[in-house]
């Protein structure tokens, strides 16, 4: 028994020949195209009016599969919306497939709702074995609808935050800058990059970079919201790259303070010997010694005030020229970009040093 919906890809980025990454190809077997959503069912009963319904208003495909391998197969394939277990008659089975799916590090961020009976030991029992949302026989349709359509903005919001320092992905960050320029808000995005990490990272290990990281996103997250409360964003892109978006009226104070107190505690992530020293020896690629820095951070700030932007990835590129450009320079600084859509004179995007934070150069 299946059931069929069509398709329609929205494409998110706007990148040469998407529809060939984006588009399905006729000449893929529908065996093998991707599974929006599972419908497990061991005995073949039909799935209860109010899922069929909020199903059915999705309208995304629904596969329905009877077996724990079948659904295993399918999820890691292409990892599904959500999966539904009917576990109302003969809960074993399902249990048994819902517990393979939670195991898996893949397919255990999948959203599961389960479907049991009316007993309070079968509800219990359906959260023991992973489910994210249990619907009983006698839950409303405008209920379940709820609490089936949160469970799936609870996954979305978990699916985009880094899993390490617990803040909003790649796709929040776009959408928020898009978000901004919808509104015809005047803001400044502002690129977080650390200097010398790779060479920390391979001295003191991986466990003791991931801490500077963490370090680091807390230190943006209580800088941005003191200063800008809800004003501010911050996202981490990944690794040791963060964006925050905040008004351009803040841009000094706050990058400045970020800077002041990184430069304060990095020193103390560094063994005694080092942290006097203010370096240590490290291999470049080449294999050959070398000094490293204490690391410092470089944040390249770019604003709408002076220029025009259409979409986030605008935004994005030009934060990032800027963040490149800063870390050509020596130290902590933040390098705004004053420059106009219109060619200019100027040379150079102005630079603040962290030793002459009231200062702009290069204008």
């Amino acid at each position: 028994m299946a059931m069929t919906a069509q398709i329609v890809v929205r494409p998110l980025f706007d990148i040469a020949n998407r529809q060939a990454y984006l588009a399905r190809s006729a000449m893929i077997p529908p065996s093998l195209a991707k599974t929006n959503a599972i419908y497990f069912t061991s005995d073949g009963q039909p799935a209860p009016d109010v899922l069929l319904r909020w199903m059915d208003a999705l309208g995304i495909p629904i596969t329905w599969v009877n077996s724990a391998d079948e659904l295993m197969a399918l999820a890691l394939r292409g990892r599904p919306r959500f999966v539904a277990f009917d576990a109302r008659a003969r809960p074993e089975r399902p249990y048994d497939a819902l517990r393979r799916i939670k195991s898996d590090s893949y397919t255990g961020v999948v959203p599961c709702v389960v479907l049991v009976p009316e007993e309070d030991f079968a509800f219990e029992a359906a959260f023991q074995a992973g489910a994210d949302e249990v619907i009983r026989d006698s839950t409303s349709r405008d209920e379940a609808s709820a609490r089936l359509t949160a469970m799936l903005r609870r996954s979305d919001r978990d699916l985009v935050v880094h899993p390490s320092t617990r803040l909003p992905g790649a796709v929040e960050i776009e959408g928020e800058i898009a978000r901004r320029l919808g509104a015809g808000r005047t803001f400044a995005t502002c690129y977080a990059d650390l200097d010398h990490f790779k060479e920390f990272n391979d001295r003191y290990s991986y466990y003791e970079g991931d801490r500077v990281i963490r370090i680091l996103a807390k230190i943006l997250h209580d800088v941005v919201k003191g200063v800008c409360r809800e004003d501010g964003f911050v996202g981490h892109i990944g690794g040791d790259d963060f964006i925050f978006i905040i008004p351009v009226d803040e841009v000094s104070e706050v990058c400045g303070e970020i800077i002041e107190v990184f430069d304060a505690l990095v020193p103390y992530q560094y063994s005694e010997q080092d942290r006097r020293a203010g370096y240590f020896f490290g291999k470049d690629r080449r294999g050959q010694l070398h000094r490293v820095p204490l690391m410092t951070v470089s944040i390249g700030v770019v604003t709408n005030e002076r220029r025009h932007f259409t979409h986030a990835a605008q935004v994005s590129e030009l934060a990032t020229e800027m963040k490149s450009y800063a870390k050509t320079l020596p130290g902590s600084v933040y390098s705004i970009d004053r420059r106009q859509d219109a060619p200019s004179s100027t040379g150079q995007p102005p630079v603040v040093r962290a030793d002459r934070l009231g200062a702009t150069e290069g204008k």
